[in-house]
């Protein structure tokens, strides 16, 4: 037997050094693994910060891979923090950028530069009011433009944002002056009346009055028309404005929503770090076009010929300019010295917003100046605070965003729009100040244009709009809410025209007087709703239900006063000796519905919209007040079909669209089916009697609107070029329009349905292109084009109607019936125009039949953004095809006592029968003076005015932030309306104007501040 020895042959040695080293070997293992494992599992606090390149990108989410309980979101600064082992990888989304996966490494410091992904950006959410959609998915017709849009140009009024950026709707300025409204049509006109064309705005979910608490008689002269209400809102606090036009889109805001909804969203708070923001601007403004007028020469050559024509040898007394009493070798540009001043705006934003993934706030506050150019010291300044604040449970079953918004203007201006007198004044006028800085009369010879600024027009108004909007999840496919707002809007206007505006050599009576008004419109509203939401297979179900209260009253009150004792006392109505109410009424406005819609989305490629809304409106008498409308909405994206994913590599997205559906409109004012009564203004034996105003009618009801759409969406090359194309026929019937009567009855008309429809027809198309991507480069292309037709389809008795001087069966609305120009005639000088009948006359009713249609043909903008680093450009062409009113339309006789374009130098017999004027008299010649008059109402006085503008161009640098952790910043500069090309004839192919003051030039620099 063998025994087994350790210490044999050094075997003992031999195994000791084995165990010895794997035991050293184990051990150094277990050490190892124990040091990786524990690297592995401990936690450390990454950090870093998420850029598009150049800018930083606030609420972007950040989740570490395989852990969706772990989930941040990137502040303002673009800055986050998030707790991750050295080698997890960070999932890095945000739409409109590429998805980024960032492995950690070891690293606790990362910062992200996502790339732009034009797909995703099918992802984004529109706002359609009561519910929302994805981009992709909607099967209407929706406009939007974002606060990137809105905050490149210096504009007090939200429509002037919008203008020359959405496709289908139509922007003009009225006046430069500040405080001065603008027109919206959103795809033509649907009513005959001219008041019944308004779309329906909401603000943050609470319906906001488009019409004026102003009085016309009080603002008139002073900014051309009423105040605009949209003014309240300050435009830098919205986030976004979304135009809804389509029935889809608009039938379930039911009557509201017959001309279209204009959605606007003001801004909230996001989750992160507290964050304070400052944005100041300075912008000085020139008016941008002129009128080209006659210089002193040539306006007294005019006028000497003009005398002699009439046979007129000694100049009277009263022609100052050529009789010697003013100088003849004086020249003034009084454009210039009138018009021609520097407006200056101030503004300044600060707000301060933060919070967590719960709880979200935000507190922001503005102030606006702004000057005129008008001499003297006038301004409108406008102050506004903006709150909101958001909060979610924690299982997310309860939510509740609550925003208000508070602003206040103050508005003064002269009390008169100096434009005309800029334009007629004669050239070789006297100076407007004597030597001791007094108003210089030319003793008694000149009404001084300055004496008007004597005048003031003041008005003041403050807006809130507040809303709450609270839900809660009963079951996770159910969710209840309810929607509560309130607005409240204030206005008060004061006019005075003292006796230091009138010539104190004019012997003739005069008194001062004083325009007030006053107005107050307070309106509730209050919408629960329920919606479901459920996933049934290759199914996804929407249904929404819900009901809607409103009552609006609307309190509005005119006065005039004259023959005050002292022009120091024209404030005071209890100073007058005469107070007469011009307009006194207080009207209640009260609003029910029941809504709905039911959304099917079927393998995400076939989609059924259904709306629909039965309203019920106080305007309407007992057995009309209820009405019914409905849309139904398709969609097909055949982008997603297996045909396409699988054989095609150009489309990358391809939607076709339409829809179908009645919407109504109840815009004719409040009573106007009851026999109603007003104070007379006479007195019977001392007591003041009532009047007859308008006769009972409980039949009439709701205009309709039927809209129907086609459209199609192609993306090509992964949505690097997007093309939308869209045609819409709408048809408004049912028309709510003055019957005539006879006039034994006491009343020309009577309120009432008519069968009469109008119909809008067009073409939209949009076309969105990413021209060049890079990674220090970019640039994108935007351009919108919209082709309409505005028709009078039928109207049954247009001929004995009110309208039938105004209207034509297969011509637009915007037409205007006007004398046919002929020329001039060579034996009497005088403007000819066609004779119809053939009488040998020319009269206004049976001569007027040329048609001049005045609708745009199309319009549009063409919009392109180009970055490079720190560094961007962005500008904004708006174009629009037009015949509009030249200034034939408005200047005087040529010949009298007032300046005339320079063309009007071009004047018979000088340059023949072809020549642009007739021949010149001081209105002694009546041949002469009546050609003048029907000229005015001819289609001489119309011509092309068509325009392109450059109506935005901004500049951006972005300061680098490398020096702080939480620092952004902007230095930016904008012009607004730098250029136009047009051969308009007159000063603003726009506004068309002689006396409102054209749209300014505007150049701005501010600077934006984060920390």
């Amino acid at each position: 037997m063998n025994n087994f020895s350790f210490y044999k042959d050094r075997k003992a040695f031999y195994c000791l050094i084995f165990i010895w080293l794997n035991l050293s070997f184990l051990s150094s293992f277990a050490a190892n693994s124990k040091r990786h494992f524990y690297n592995i599992l401990q936690q450390h606090q990454i950090e870093g910060t998420v850029t598009d390149g150049s800018s930083p990108l606030p609420g972007v989410t950040i989740v570490v891979k395989n852990k969706s309980n772990n989930t941040v979101i990137s502040d303002y600064s673009g800055q986050f923090s998030i707790s991750a082992s050295p080698y997890d990888t960070l999932v890095v989304s945000f739409i409109g950028f590429k998805t980024a996966l960032v492995p950690l490494a070891g690293r606790k410091k990362v910062d992200i530069s996502l790339q732009y992904d034009s797909t995703t950006l099918q992802e984004v959410r529109v706002n359609t009011g009561y519910y929302s959609v994805k981009e992709k998915e909607r099967t209407g017709s929706i406009a939007k433009i974002k606060a990137a849009d809105i905050e490149k140009q210096p504009v007090n009024n939200p429509l002037a944002a919008m203008q020359g950026r959405m496709a289908g709707v139509n922007i003009t300025q009225n006046t430069g002056v500040p405080g001065g409204g603008f027109n919206i049509q959103i795809r033509g006109l649907n009513s005959i009346r001219g008041d019944g064309n308004d779309p329906l705005y909401i603000v943050n979910g609470v319906p906001y009055s488009s019409q004026s608490l102003g009085d016309p008689t009080v603002s008139a002269a002073a900014i051309s028309g009423v105040t605009d209400p949209l003014n309240n809102l300050n435009v830098s606090d919205i986030e976004s404005i979304e135009v809804l036009k389509d029935a889809d889109a608009t039938a379930i805001y039911g009557s509201r929503g017959a001309n279209g909804v204009v959605l606007i969203t003001t801004k909230k708070g996001r989750s992160g770090e507290t964050r304070f923001n400052l944005n100041a601007f300075t912008t000085v403004g020139k008016v941008a076009r002129k009128m080209d007028l006659m210089q002193t020469n040539q306006y007294l050559s005019m006028r000497a010929e003009a005398f002699a024509n009439d046979g007129i040898i000694e100049y009277p007394e009263g022609a100052y300019d050529i009789n010697g009493t003013w100088d003849p070798n004086r020249n003034t540009d009084w454009q210039k010295e009138l018009i021609g001043g520097t407006s200056y705006i101030q503004s300044v934003q600060a707000s301060i917003s933060g919070g967590n993934k719960n709880t979200q706030f935000l507190l922001s506050g503005t102030y606006h100046k702004e000057t005129t150019v008008f001499p003297g010291d006038f301004h409108y300044g406008k102050g506004s605070v903006n709150s909101s604040i958001s909060h979610q449970s924690d299982d997310k079953r309860f939510s509740l965003n609550f925003s208000a918004t508070y602003s206040g203007d103050k508005n003064t201006l002269p009390g008169r729009d100096l434009t005309s007198r800029a334009y007629t004044l004669a050239p070789n006028a006297p100076e407007l100040y004597n030597s001791d800085g007094s108003l210089n009369w030319e003793n008694g010879t000149f009404i001084n244009p300055l004496s008007f600024l004597n005048g003031t027009y003041l008005t003041t108004s403050q807006n809130l709009i507040a809303n709450a909007l609270l839900s809660y999840k009963l079951l996770p496919d159910l969710e209840v809410k309810a929607s509560v707002g309130y607005n409240d809007t204030r206005l008060s206007q004061n006019v005075t025209s003292p006796l230091s505006i009138y010539n104190p050599y004019d012997t003739s009576e005069h008194e001062s007087t004083l325009f007030v008004s006053s107005g107050t419109g307070r309106s509730y509203i209050f919408e629960p709703q329920i919606s479901y939401q459920k996933e049934l297979g290759d199914i996804n179900l929407n249904f929404l239900v819900g009901t809607t209260f409103q009552s609006q009253k609307t309190t509005k009150l005119a006065q005039s006063a004259f023959g005050f004792a002292s022009d120091a006392l024209i404030n005071s109505l209890a100073a007058a000796n005469t107070v007469t109410v011009l307009n006194h009424e207080v009207t209640q406005y009260n609003y029910s519905a029941l809504f709905g819609r039911i959304n099917v989305n079927w393998h995400k490629k076939y989609i059924v919209n259904l709306t629909g809304r039965r309203d019920g409106s106080s305007r309407f008498g007992p057995d009309n007040r209820f009405a019914n409308f409905g849309a139904v909405g398709a969609a097909w994206l055949f982008s997603n079909e297996d045909i396409f994913k699988e054989h095609n590599s150009i489309i990358s997205f391809g939607k076709l669209r339409g829809s179908y559906g009645i919407t109504g409109n109840d815009q004719i004012g409040d009573y106007q089916y009851l026999d109603t009564y007003k104070v007379s203004p006479y007195l019977y034996d001392g007591v003041v009697g009532l009047l007859p105003s308008r006769l009972y009618n409980p039949d009439f009801g709701w205009e309709t609107n039927k809209k129907l759409e086609l459209a199609l969406e192609l993306g090509f090359l992964k949505d690097n070029i997007f093309l939308s194309a869209a045609w819409f026929r709408n048809r408004s019937s049912n028309q709510l329009v003055g019957v005539p009567l006879p006039g034994t009855t006491g009343f020309s008309s009577i309120q009432s349905n008519f069968d009469a429809t109008v119909e809008n027809t067009g073409v939209e198309l949009e076309l969105r292109t990413n021209n060049l991507k890079g990674r220090n480069f970019s640039w994108t292309t935007a351009v919108n084009l919209t082709v309409s037709k505005n028709e009078l389809v039928s109207f049954p008795g247009l001929d004995s109607s009110t309208y039938a001087n105004q209207l034509v069966v297969g011509e637009s609305l915007f037409i205007k019936k006007v004398f046919n120009y002929t020329g001039i005639d060579p034996q009497t000088g005088a403007y000819t125009f066609q004779d119809f009948n053939g009488d040998g006359q020319i009269t206004y009713q049976d001569d007027r039949q040329t048609i001049v249609d005045t609708s745009p043909k199309y319009y549009g903008g063409l919009n392109n953004q180009l970055a490079y680093k720190n560094w961007s450009l962005d500008f904004l062409f708006q174009f629009v095809k037009q015949t509009g009113r030249n200034y034939l339309y408005t200047s005087a006789l040529p010949g009298s006592f007032v300046n005339q374009p320079a063309a009007m130098e071009n004047h018979f017999p000088q340059d023949g029968t072809n020549a642009i004027s007739q021949q010149y008299t001081t209105g002694q010649n009546g041949t002469l003076l009546e050609g003048h008059y029907n000229l005015i109402d001819s289609n001489a006085a119309y011509s092309d005015a068509s325009f392109v503008r450059l109506k935005s161009l901004t500049l951006v640098y972005a300061i680098p932030s490398v020096w702080s952790k939480t620092f952004t910043g902007k230095v930016y500069l904008q012009g607004q309306n730098l250029l136009t090309i047009t051969d308009f004839r007159g000063a603003d192919p726009e506004n068309q104007s002689s006396s409102a003051l054209p749209p300014l030039r505007q150049f701005t620099m501010g600077i934006q501040l984060g920390f």
